[in-house]
Order: structure tokens, then C-alpha cells, then sequence
């Protein structure tokens, strides 16, 4: 980690000069960001003006600390192409705050602007990536770090300057509605894509945030992911172990990579609240991790905890107390200046979390350049090159009876399915408008590629309805057709109709709409929604040979499609260029590489299914269903064969005095390519402890690589465990007791 005493002391310096020269109210008004950001502005057939509703939030505080969502779009927002901040006059509209700040308060303090970056910018004109769970299924850490990279580029050129982004969660349950957001089940996969996150957004750890970069504020912290019953911010119902092992990883490695923010989670721990947890945020990730950054409250999470104080002021309080430095659109981080004039928390704890705010703004640089040149990106082309990579290398060939990759001399291919031609089903929650043609369906995709065929299109059926009216016709074009494609699914698409809580989340849809995924959309079936069986069904009762494509949010339950489709891809949600991705695969183009982040299950009913349970001696199988996932996690089928010969390890033994001095295990295989395609492997490292005062997962992955083999090639690939992946939680709930007088042994290596 690069550091500067100079710099340091520099900004630390700054920042307690400026804080000593602060009004209270100045201080509370840094760490409030009570505003929607498309409250702020107005678009006239003028320009852009700022609202009385800004002026008059400016003038309570005397500044605005960070405002959240300038430039977002969705149903929620109802901000789109009409009313909205285009890409060409962002950077105009975030220097006309900035300017007026300046101007009209006394500190003239930078604002912070923050805004969702959860699979691309949510803002017109957006590059809009594939979801978590794609990244997750490319198992491709230095591609993450490119489009990253290149997503920071865009929405900093556009004058924001934190971006929200969901690398902290774990999924334990896809029944949740937010599955999409997750990079895995599996905390070690998750850690190397957070640090790819990190790399990509802000560079190499450092005290400046570099021209072009943006400080990440990740969320959720902690454990969202494990919500009773598969339900939207219920409690996670864990110990401190499962915390430990599961949850916590990714953070732990953010902050090796330089993470400078992080968002708390709206879940509670054994009865408390992550945003009341001073355990959680003051001892375990501050003094314990040493994180040095600045926590986020999520959308009125600080609301929820007047149920606990029956006030907001005490409300305010506790959450100051316990760690939370900048608020988000709630009303109880609005009353601190009461709560510290009534004694109910100390001005040093409110100092506290608006020194974090202050040195963030110095860290980005805003005291000394708070515009930002009005220019367009020059690196599109290249963006979207990255991003065509990421949804290819995000797609998992499940299953293949020799239909795939399609004949060249295929002549009519049926397309058929709710997702064929979906642009937002294709896309995920947190999505901003779209212009016509930006984005690139199955269907075009399909056409694009298939250029001497004939291509022939029918929806079917929807994602939830019931209505029959397309599925016949579906079935008539697939009975005279070569090939039928299915595109079934999921979709997390919005609606204007559905009604949104306060902090955005769907509340309940109105029977129309064809959601099933994203915030607040949890299910209790896994299975396809509404016909979509019995479309895929009907279609493969014509005798046409079929592949069925899931475009998906969260892994569905599909024990029949399994059994029978000859072919099954799945593509979670894979961006604006998925179409064209999927399209590649499916006429070989392109060699599927991807690998399962999760665990794809058989039935609702047997959950969970994650691949790296306890190793207790219990029953695995119920007495009328397999234990057993149907598709495991790290699972994905080939065009090309690929072997492991020589499987060998440096040494068979290592003191754990010498692990943690960093002495490491080093595992190395030649992986041979001994198909007729070239393509990605992916190398997958797993551990089975033994011996241990605790009980175990039956394999744990501690380490992974993606390598590229021409045919006939061969690697020697080299993975390494150290300290890290070793280490454990001990029965004393300390890691690795014995560090002295404890000996490793590495034993049963096998490449299976």
C-alpha cells in the first residue's frame, strides 16, 4: 500500500484547521444527505436551473455535505430523456452546484456527489454492465478491474464522485430479490472481485484519489445476504463464526486494496441493527480491520431505528455513536444538532464523522478543483469492447447433447420467449433509461450473426401472465423452423405503475407488471414464472431441436428443463451488449468460459444448497429429494476438453510461524487444451480442512485462476495458499491459536 507522510499530514492538517473554524450546524450539514438528487434541478428550454427546494436545504446547513443520485433514471426517480441530465451537459449541471456553493456559504465546502453504480452508472447514457452475478460467473478478476475501470472514467467525467457498488454480499438465498447484486455464494470469489472493484475505481491505494477515479462505497456491510427466509433486509439469523467466514472476507480484503467508504447493511445481527452495531462498525471493522474510511447509512435506515429509541434525536445519537458517519434522505440525521445540544452524543463523535466526510473531498481533491471539465469520454469505444468481454466470458454452458455450437448451415431459427427481445428483462434493477438501439437483444444478436438464415420471432408468453395469446403462434414457428431458441427467465425491470417506499424499493406490484426479480422482490417458489414451462414444453413437443437461454437475476429451480432440453445456457442478466454475447456462444464464435457463482438449486423447498455447508456428519438427501444442488457451484461445460496432468506441490508441510511470516503452499498443474477451439480454463483450488477444534466445510475455494489455451496448448499454472486462505476462526474465537508450535500438512491433492 503506497502512503505518504507528507500527504497525510497535509489533509490532516486541512481538515482540522477547516473543522476547528465550523459552526455545528456546518458539521451536521456535512454529514447529512437528506436530498433526492432529481430534486435539485429543473430542465427548462433554457437549460438546467437550480430548485428553491436546493437553495433552502443549502442555506439550513450552510452547505451540503453529499448529495446523492444527481444524475439518476428509472420509474422511481421518473426522471428519463424528457427531464433528465443527458451525458453531454453532466458535467455543466454538477459545476452549477458546485459553483453555487461556493458562492452562498460561508466555508464555501465541495459537495460529494454519489451515485449507483451497481452494474454501470445508473444515468442517461450509461454503459450498463452485466449484473454481480454475471462478473461472479466470469471468475475473471483482471477483466472486473478493466470494466471498473472504465465505469469510474464515465461517471467522474461526468462530475460525480462516489459510486455505489454492491460487492459485499453474499448470497446464502436466492430466493432473495437482490441475488443479482452478489458476486457469489462463495466469499473468496466475492473478495478477489471486490479487490478488482477497488483497483478499477480508485487505482492503486493511495492518499489522492487519481484523474479519472472514484472512491467506491461498497455496500452492504454485513451479511445481507444471509436474510431469513430469502426476505429483503430480514435478520440475518448467524453467529459470529458464520459472519466471519462467509461475510466479512470481502471487506477485509477492501481494505487492503485502499477502500475509502462502505454503505451498512439494512439487516440486523442477533438483534441489532447493522446501523446500531458498534461492534460490527467501530470494533471489528475499525479497530480490528483498520478501516480509516468514511460508513454510509443506507436509503432511511436511520428511520427504522426510532422503532428501537422512540425518538430521532436518540435515534441520531445511537447511530453516530456506533459508527455511522453520513446519513442517506432520512429524517433522524437532520435533528444532530439537537441531539448533541441535549447532551444525547458528544460534538467529538459528530467531529469524528465529519472529519471522515472532509477528508474524503481533500483525498478527491475537490478544495483545490471542484469542476470538472465539460468534456466527453474519449475511451467509448474501448469501454464497450471491455463490456462485450465481460457479458461473453459471464455466460455458463450448463448443458450440451451436441446441438451446440449451432450449424453454420442452419436455415431458419425459431427465437422465442419472453427474454428474446426484452431490453430491460436484459438488463437488471438499478437501470436508467435506455435510447433506442443501444442496446443489443437475443434477437438481434441472433440476426446480426445469422446472416444467411432466416430468423423468425414470437414472445410466447410473458414472465409472470398467464395470457395464452402468443403461444401458439411460438409453437407454429418453431415446428417449421431448423433450431429454436427459448429465452426464458427472470426480470428485474421497473415499472411506472408499481409503488416505490421511500427509499426506492418496490413495495408491491399491481398484478401487471412481469418483475420477479431486484429490491424488495423476494420469492418463495424458485421455478419459472407464470407459462413459461409450458411454453418451453409445447415447443419441444414440435420434435425441433431446442437450446434454452435463462436470462436471470437469481438461480431458478429448472430440475425439467435440466432433464429434457438438449441445450441450456445461462446468461444472468448480461448488459446491453448480451445479446451479441449470447449469439457468439451460441453459434461458437465464441467458447463459453464462464463457471457457476452459485449453486443452481432443484426446488425452493430444499435451501439451502450452497456448495460449501458444514461438515457435521448429518444426512445430506431428505427422504424425498436430493441434498445435492443441481448444477454446483465452479460447474461449466466447454466446446473444447481441457486435461490436468502433473499435479505437484513445493512442499507437503509448513510450520504456521512461517505461514504468517508469509511463507505459502504452491500448488502447480500443466492444464492442456486438447480440444479443436481455442478458449479460457478456469483452475479451481479448493480446501478440506482437518484437525481442527471446529467444525469444517466440506471444500472451501482458495484459489482460482482463468487462463487462456490455444488448442493443443499447454500451462503450468500455479496457485498459491498463505496465511489467508489457511487461517481459521478458532474455537477460542481467535484466528489460528497455535501459531507458533502448530504444523500444516497438505495431503489427498486431486484434479478432480
Amino acid at each position: 500500500m503506497v502512503h505518504s507522510n507528507t500527504a497525510n499530514e497535509m489533509i490532516f492538517d486541512r481538515v482540522e484547521t477547516l473543522l476547528a473554524n465550523m459552526t455545528l450546524k456546518e458539521k451536521a450539514g456535512q454529514v447529512n444527505q437528506k436530498l433526492y438528487g432529481w430534486e435539485v434541478y429543473r430542465k427548462t428550454d433554457n437549460g438546467y436551473e437550480l430548485t428553491e427546494k436546493f437553495k433552502e436545504h443549502v442555506e439550513r446547513w450552510d452547505g451540503i455535505g453529499v448529495l446523492y443520485g444527481l444524475f439518476r433514471s428509472d420509474p422511481w426517480s421518473a426522471v428519463n430523456f424528457e427531464n433528465g441530465i443527458t451525458e453531454d451537459v453532466s458535467a455543466e449541471v454538477a459545476n452549477m452546484i458546485q459553483q453555487y456553493v461556493k458562492e452562498h456559504t460561508r466555508l464555501g465546502i465541495p459537495v460529494l456527489l454519489s451515485e449507483e453504480c451497481s452494474h454501470g452508472h445508473q444515468g442517461l447514457d450509461s454503459m450498463i454492465t452485466p449484473v454481480n452475478l454475471g462478473i461472479g460467473a466470469t471468475w475473471n478478476p483482471e477483466l472486473h478491474e478493466k470494466l471498473m475501470a472504465a465505469v469510474a472514467e464515465e461517471v467522474r467525467a461526468k462530475g460525480a464522485h462516489l459510486a455505489l457498488v454492491s460487492t459485499l454480499d453474499i448470497l446464502r438465498d436466492p430466493r432473495w430479490g437482490r441475488s443479482e447484486e452478489c458476486f457469489s455464494e462463495d466469499p473468496y470469489l466475492a473478495s478477489r472481485l471486490t479487490e478488482a472493484v477497488l483497483k478499477g475505481m480508485q487505482g492503486e491505494p493511495s492518499d489522492f484519489i487519481p484523474e479519472g477515479k472514484m472512491a467506491a462505497v461498497l455496500k452492504h456491510f454485513a451479511s445481507q445476504g444471509n436474510g431469513i427466509g430469502g426476505k429483503n433486509a430480514a435478520p440475518a439469523s448467524i453467529g459470529e463464526r458464520e459472519l466471519r467466514e462467509i461475510h466479512l472476507p470481502p471487506m477485509a480484503a477492501a481494505i487492503q486494496s485502499g477502500a475509502m467508504a462502505c454503505m451498512a447493511a439494512y439487516n440486523e445481527i442477533d438483534g441489532i441493527p447493522c446501523h446500531a452495531n458498534g461492534y460490527l462498525l467501530n470494533h471489528i471493522l475499525r479497530e480490528e480491520f483498520g478501516f480509516k474510511g468514511a460508513v454510509m447509512a443506507d436509503g432511511c435506515a436511520l428511520d427504522n431505528l426510532v422503532a428501537l429509541t422512540q425518538s430521532r434525536e436518540r435515534a441520531a445519537a445511537l447511530a453516530l455513536e456506533n459508527g455511522v458517519d453520513i446519513s442517506l434522505w432520512d429524517d433522524v440525521f437532520t435533528t444532530l444538532e439537537t441531539a448533541v445540544e441535549t447532551g444525547l452524543v458528544s460534538e467529538e463523535k459528530l467531529n469524528d464523522a465529519v472529519r471522515r466526510v472532509l477528508t474524503l473531498k481533500f483525498k478527491m481533491g475537490l478544495f483545490d478543483q471542484p469542476f470538472v471539465e465539460a468534456k466527453l469520454r474519449q475511451n467509448k469505444e474501448q469501454a464497450g469492447k471491455i463490456n462485450l468481454e465481460s457479458a461473453r466470458q459471464s455466460i455458463v454452458l450448463l448443458k450440451n447433447e451436441g446441438i451446440l455450437p449451432l450449424k453454420k448451415d442452419v436455415k431458419k431459427v425459431a427465437v422465442i420467449g419472453p427474454n428474446a427481445d426484452a431490453i430491460y428483462n436484459q438488463l437488471g434493477d438499478y437501470t436508467p433509461f435506455q435510447r433506442e438501439g443501444r442496446v443489443i437483444t437475443v434477437l438481434k444478436g441472433i440476426a446480426s450473426l445469422a446472416e444467411e438464415a432466416e430468423v423468425v420471432y414470437e414472445k410466447g408468453c410473458g414472465i409472470r401472465s398467464g395470457d395464452l395469446e402468443g403461444l401458439e403462434k411460438a409453437v407454429r414457428l418453431a415446428s417449421g423452423s431448423d433450431v429454436a431458441i427459448v429465452v426464458l427467465g427472470g426480470s428485474s425491470a421497473r415499472d411506472f405503475d408499481a409503488q416505490f417506499d421511500l427509499n426506492g424499493a418496490v413495495v408491491n406490484t399491481t398484478g401487471e407488471e412481469e418483475m420477479d426479480c431486484g429490491e424488495n422482490v423476494d420469492v418463495a417458489n424458485l421455478e419459472l414464472g407464470g407459462l413459461q414451462l409450458q411454453l418451453l414444453q409445447k415447443v419441444m413437443e414440435t420434435g425441433t431441436p431446442v437450446v434454452v437461454v435463462l436470462i436471470q437475476g437469481r438461480p431458478h429451480a429448472i430440475p425439467w428443463i435440466a432433464e429434457h432440453a438438449p441445450a441450456l445456457i445461462s446468461a444472468w442478466y448480461p448488459g446491453q451488449m448480451g445479446g451479441q454475447a449470447i449469439a457468439e456462444v451460441l453459434f461458437g464464435k465464441v467458447n463459453p468460459s464462464g463457471r457457476l457463482p452459485v449453486s443452481i438449486p432443484r426446488s425452493s423447498m430444499q435451501l439451502p444448497v450452497y456448495y460449501n455447508y458444514k461438515d457435521g456428519g448429518y444426512k445430506k438427501d431428505y427422504f424425498d429429494m436430493s441434498g445435492n444442488a443441481l448444477y454446483p457451484f465452479g460447474y461449466g461445460l466447454s466446446y473444447t476438453e481441457f486435461k490436468y496432468e502433473n499435479l505437484r506441490v513445493t512442499r507437503k508441510t509448513i510450520t504456521a510461524a512461517q505461514l504468517w511470516s508469509g511463507e505459502k503452499f504452491s500448488i502447480t498443474v500443466d492444464v492442456t487444451n486438447k480440444g479443436e477451439r481455442d478458449s479460457y480454463d478456469v483452475i479451481q483450488l479448493y480446501l478440506k480442512g482437518k484437525g481442527s477444534s471446529i467444525t469444517r466445510r466440506v471444500k472451501e475455494l482458495k484459489g482460482f485462476k482463468k487462463v487462456w489455451l490455444a488448442t493443443g496448448e499447454t500451462k503450468e499454472v500455479t496457485l498459491e495458499l498463505g496465511a489467508e486462505e489457511i487461517q481459521v476462526f478458532s474455537s477460542q474465537n481467535t484466528l489460528s491459536s497455535n501459531r507458533d508450535g502448530l504444523k500444516l500438512k497438505l495431503e489427498a491433492l486431486s484434479t478432480s
